[in-house]
């Protein structure tokens, strides 16, 4: 579904990414690990269109999307969550899930100015849609709530609501259980096996690795920009390269 050839990204002649290659089968949960600093957010950025890679080529159901801007990535079908909540406070939980489907729901001020039955129908089916993914994640009873008081756990639920309300084929996930609590972890996790059920494609950015090697089919290591790993859990866990990279070099002492 993903295939990225050779990426690199060069802050100011600094390299954060250098010849990644690598690539996201269809229906599979891919994780994207690496230490601190590996730029793992990097690649999500240029995957997204936030950020531009400096060389390099990146395919997204046979298109090229390397110099796409990001609301046309988005209409290809691929959403994401960020490391650093991105919500609006002031809006009701449900208004920040529609945000999701913005690109469904049309660009004339217009019509939007003089509401007619089809577009008024098009909010009632859409406001049905959030509703739908807030259930999912167990948040249809603070809808209307301000996401600005929500608990930190409840904060990232809506976030992933709003990743999948748009029914998009990849969803890209960066570091969703950060700051969450091991009951909530779980619960994230379910919920990342039931979106993997439903044929939803996965990327995943976590230092979780207790849930990474639970859950993946495929993972992928970053370490100084540079993919040092893929394959699954089994095998990165035995990969010396993998091992050095977490737990630094082991030099023999006498």
């Amino acid at each position: 579904m993903l295939q990225l050839e050779q990426v690199c990204k060069n802050f100011g002649g600094l390299p954060a990414l250098s010849d990644v290659s690598c690539v996201v089968p269809r229906g599979q949960l891919t994780a994207l690990i690496g230490p601190n600093g590996a730029g793992k957010s990097t690649l999500i950025n240029c995957i997204t269109g936030v950020l531009k890679p400096s060389s390099g080529e990146i395919h997204f159901l046979n298109n090229q999307i390397t110099a796409l801007p990001s609301y046309q990535i988005t209409r290809l079908g691929i959403a994401r969550t960020f490391q650093n909540l991105k919500l609006f406070p002031r809006l009701s939980v449900l208004d920040n899930v529609l945000t999701g489907l913005t690109c469904e729901g049309g660009s004339s001020m217009l019509m939007a100015m003089l509401r007619p039955p089809y577009l008024r129908h098009r909010e009632r089916q859409l406001k049905l849609r959030a509703m739908e993914a807030l259930d999912r994640f167990g948040l249809s009873d603070k809808a209307d709530w301000p996401a600005g008081v929500l608990a930190y756990g409840d904060k990232k639920r809506v976030e992933l609501a709003r990743a999948t309300v748009g029914r998009p084929q990849l969803i890209l996930l960066d570091e969703p259980v950060a700051g969450l609590n091991a009951e909530e972890t779980a619960a994230v996790a379910e919920q990342l096996r039931r979106l993997r059920r439903a044929g939803h494609t996965l990327l995943l950015v976590e230092h979780d690795m207790d849930l990474v090697m639970d859950i993946a089919d495929r993972v992928v290591v970053l370490d100084s920009g540079k993919c040092i790993a893929s394959g699954s859990p089994n095998e990165i866990r035995r990969n010396p390269l993998v091992l050095e990279a977490y737990l630094g070099r082991v030099e023999a002492t006498a």
